[in-house]
């Protein structure tokens, strides 16, 4: 199951006792915004996410994706210069008795 990031957080300003209202204004929000957030009327920058959760006592990183294409971009660099290597095979190694 997938959690929304209104879910997260109303679960983490719940957790930490707060009111919508004394959220909001601590990150600088229209209480009504937050709700929003909160309900899944609104969706959230990062930012906006960001200072809540801080608000909040936490802390938020991101890891940085690089999108499909990219990826295979990368990949289809990486094994034409593997292949652009010498390469010379070793003789199959014995089996021992």
């Amino acid at each position: 199951m997938e959690v929304t990031a209104g879910e997260l957080l109303r679960a983490l300003r719940a957790a930490s006792g707060r009111t919508q209202a004394e959220v909001a204004q601590a990150a600088g929000l229209p209480a009504s915004v937050l709700s929003a957030y909160e309900r899944g009327r609104r969706e959230p920058s990062f930012a906006a996410v960001a200072r809540i959760v801080e608000v909040l006592g936490h802390r938020l990183t991101a890891v940085p994706r690089l999108d499909p294409v990219r990826q295979g971009q990368r990949l289809a660099e990486v094994l034409e210069l593997a292949e652009a290597l010498p390469f010379e095979p070793r003789p199959p190694a014995r089996a021992r008795r």
